[in-house]
């Protein structure tokens, strides 16, 4: 008897063992086609649109320089009223540039509904600064806050791996056509920004950043 328990519980061992020695294994593209609550939340992202607001708080000349503070913000996919990340920023000048990680999908998963191209924010930084000196929005390897409501429903060990896989992704192109993944590419937007104004960003279906400018009420 006591044999055949410690024969039993040896077998569920293994197959803990093989069970996470495999996710470990998994790839975006094994990912999306395994697991049905990853795809819908994927898929649910076909109406992204708006992907942050920005707007000018202050301006001022110092020691005749310009200065300008940005507020930049994200709100929640599901409930745009509720801000999900809300940061002052200033900069020197007022040219501003955004920068994103965007990520395409392979054609027929578009096609099919199943994916649509995601976007990472990576930081912000003025003219006069190195990118590599501007301010981050998003932490590599870290799930945006954008998407977390998106992807609740999703297991959180599921969850890190695939935005694991996404950075990683970023500095590895050769693995692109591997994962399923057209591309991942950086896409930075710059525009001179004055007071009175919000700057709303867009995100196309080709996964093109665009700031459409209104007037702030």
């Amino acid at each position: 008897m006591i044999a055949r328990i410690l024969a039993i519980a040896a077998l569920v061992t293994a197959s803990i063992i093989g069970m996470f020695l495999f996710q470990g294994t998994q790839t975006i593209r094994d990912l999306l086609t395994e697991n049905k609550t990853l795809r819908e939340a994927i898929g649910n992202l076909s109406h992204e649109d708006t992907i942050g607001f920005a707007r000018v708080v202050q301006q001022e000349t110092r020691n005749g320089r310009l200065f300008t503070t940005l507020r930049f913000v994200q709100t929640d996919r599901a409930d745009p009223q509720r801000k999900v990340f809300e940061r002052d920023f200033e900069i020197e000048g007022d040219v501003v540039h955004f920068d994103a990680l965007i990520v395409r999908f392979d054609p027929k998963l578009v096609e099919g509904g199943e994916a649509r191209a995601l976007f990472i924010w990576r930081r912000i930084y003025g003219e006069y600064m190195r990118p590599s000196e501007g301010f981050l929005i998003d932490v590599p390897g870290l799930e945006p806050v954008r998407y977390r409501t998106t992807f609740a429903g999703l297991r959180l060990p599921w969850r890190r791996l695939f935005w694991e896989e996404i950075w990683e992704l970023a500095n590895d192109p050769e693995r692109l056509r591997a994962e399923g993944i057209s591309a991942a590419y950086g896409n930075v937007v710059y525009t001179r920004v004055q007071p009175g104004l919000i700057y709303t960003f867009k995100l196309t279906a080709s996964g093109q950043v665009y700031p459409e400018v209104m007037p702030a009420f």
